[in-house]
């Protein structure tokens, strides 16, 4: 089993995975609440399972970026746990887990001409975000933008994209162009970490305990690059 932690917004989440799926969620919207709540959603699920924490595979956790503080949490929760029983750390971008989230929640054929764009609030009129295709693979590496009306300019006019997150509002009456979507009702969550956590377990993709920090992003740009992201 594997357990995945969600704090690099507003929410916090906790999720205990095994390979067939989530078996428990524990959420809350509380706005501040990772240091009250997260170690006890962690003691609450452990007791309901009776694992225990060393009877766990993994510890996963959402490495941002995001809210910084929830982020630091997050974090260091994870890294106390993995240490603490000998157990591996896996680390998520944020952003991958919510694309998977948002595309297992799509019925029926997915366009696979379809960008999908997750976006995190960070301040003002900042936002992070990145671009995957239909298949959750990355189109666009995470990036740090002040938005404005031609935020996406270097993306055809044709392409749809599908935009969601807690950093999607900001861009609704911004951004002008044809052939967007917003996913208003996307709610991000550990139950979104499953399969790309799974993924990262089967591969052994771990990370180094004393060493690992959160994805801090700071640097900010104002505009897009001249090239078009397609290369055109």
């Amino acid at each position: 089993m594997i357990l995945c932690l969600e704090t690099a917004t507003d929410l916090c989440s906790v999720a205990l995975c095994d390979k067939n799926g989530v078996i428990s969620l524990r959420e809350s919207n509380e706005s501040k609440s990772h240091a009250k709540l997260l170690t006890v959603f962690i003691e609450e699920m452990l007791r309901e399972t009776g694992i225990g924490a060393a009877g766990l595979d993994a510890v996963a956790v959402s490495k941002g970026p995001g809210s910084y503080t929830g982020l630091r949490i997050g974090v260091s929760v994870a890294k106390g746990l993995a240490y603490s029983v000998s157990i591996p750390l896996i680390a998520l971008e944020t952003p991958l887990s919510m694309v998977h989230g948002l595309l297992s929640g799509i019925p029926g054929q997915i366009d696979k001409n379809t960008l999908f764009c997750p976006m995190l609030d960070a301040r003002r009129m900042e936002i992070y975000y990145a671009f995957y295709d239909s298949e959750g693979k990355t189109v666009k590496d995470i990036s740090a933008e002040i938005i404005n009306e031609d935020t996406f300019s270097t993306i055809p006019l044709s392409q749809e994209i599908v935009i969601f997150g807690d950093g999607a509002a900001k861009c609704m009456n911004i951004i002008k162009r044809p052939n967007i979507t917003f996913a208003e009702d996307f709610k991000i969550s550990a139950s979104h970490m499953y399969k790309p956590v799974m993924q990262s377990f089967d591969n052994r993709h771990f990370e180094d305990v004393a060493y690992f920090e959160p994805l801090y992003l700071k640097d900010f740009i104002t505009s897009q690059p001249r090239k078009n992201l397609f290369g055109n």
